[in-house]
This record gives structure tokens, C-alpha cells and sequence, in this order.
């Protein structure tokens, strides 16, 4: 989907799983959460293990659509974007910030969602995220959505925030994608939209 040779982006349907599992790696917050977080009650994401977690997360990469996007850098899998339908994260749809910020009906499936980016310690500031990010408003698009969104942080309102809080992405990434600002639910926090 990219045009760099030592960088391309390929749905997650079409990869290898075990190039999945080395994106998602062994330890830390991918590794436990699998990109099930926003799909699921609270109480049932806390006790969930991380076999379940990564099962789930392979029976839907069988779906249609597939629920992200693979960055390779060579031929090594290096990164994730996960992009769906908007009614397919349960938890997103209740949370403050798109409640506040979205003025898209709730239940519209042509409204999809970016909500978390992984990029492996070691190839991270390297271009990456924003191929991720191009790559999933193409399977977006694709897969006839209208509208995109994502809620990524403000760093130049949050300068300090840690690397684990910017799974969403950041503001300046969807603005150099071609985003916009719909909505500021908190200072931090922002609503971007694309038209597709």
C-alpha cells in the first residue's frame, strides 16, 4: 500500500500470524492487550489472559473486514494500526471522548475508527505510524467507509505524556495524513475526521 521499498503496509489478513505475534511482541501493554480493549466489558478485559486476548484477536483477522493494517521494514514486521468499523468497539462507543466529540450517529457502520497503533521498540520515529496510518485509510476506503475518525493526544497540550499513552496516535500524525478537527473533548483529546 506504501510506495517505499523498504517499507510497505499490507492488511493484516493477508500476513503471516507469526509476523503478527512479533509486532505485538511478549511483553507489555500490546502483548496483554491484543487490541481487545476497546471490544470488550471492563471486567471481562481484566480478566482475560493473553493467549485468550491474542485468540481473539485471530478469529478476527478471519472476518471481513480485517481489523488492521502491518507495516513491514524489509521484509521484518514492525508495526500495527487497527482500523474497523466504528460500531465493532463496543467500549469506544461509550467513551466521553467520542460521545462528546462525535456528531456521527453512534451505530453507523460507514463511520470507521482508527484506535491504536503498535510499533516495535527499535523502529519507532522512523515514518512508520504515518504508514500505518495511510494504509488504513486505504482499507478504510476500501471497505466503503464514509467517514474515519480517530482520538489521538495532543502532545503540544500534554508535552509530557509517555509513549504508553499514544496508542491512539497523536494529532499531528492525523493532521499530516490529511485529518481534521472536529471536536476538542478535553485539551488534550482531540475528535479528527476524514471524509472518504
Amino acid at each position: 500500500m506504501t510506495t517505499d521499498v523498504a517499507l510497505r503496509t499490507v492488511s493484516v489478513a493477508e500476513v503471516p500470524w507469526d509476523d503478527v505475534r512479533a509486532v505485538f511482541g511478549t511483553r507489555g501493554d500490546p502483548a496483554s492487550c491484543w487490541c481487545q480493549w476497546f471490544k470488550m466489558p471492563n471486567a471481562e478485559f481484566k480478566t482475560m489472559t493473553k493467549e485468550a486476548a491474542s485468540a481473539r484477536l485471530r478469529e478476527q483477522v478471519m472476518r471481513h473486514p480485517a481489523p488492521g493494517v502491518i507495516a513491514y521494514r524489509g521484509g521484518e514486521a514492525v508495526g500495527w494500526c487497527a482500523v474497523e468499523p466504528r460500531p465493532n468497539y463496543s467500549r469506544l462507543l461509550r467513551s466521553k471522548i467520542v460521545q462528546a466529540g462525535s456528531p456521527e450517529p453512534m451505530d453507523d457502520a460507514s463511520v470507521w475508527a482508527v484506535t491504536c497503533f503498535v510499533v516495535r521498540v527499535g523502529f519507532r520515529r522512523r515514518g512508520i505510524g504515518g504508514a500505518l496510518l495511510d494504509a488504513a485509510i486505504e482499507q478504510a476506503r476500501a471497505g466503503g467507509a464514509r467517514l474515519l475518525e480517530g482520538y489521538p493526544v495532543d502532545v503540544a497540550q500534554r508535552p509530557s505524556a509517555p509513549s504508553a499513552e499514544l496508542y491512539v496516535g497523536t494529532v499531528t500524525l492525523f493532521q499530516r495524513a490529511g485529518f481534521t478537527v472536529t471536536a476538542r473533548p478535553k485539551p488534550d483529546r482531540a475528535v479528527m475526521t476524514m471524509k472518504l
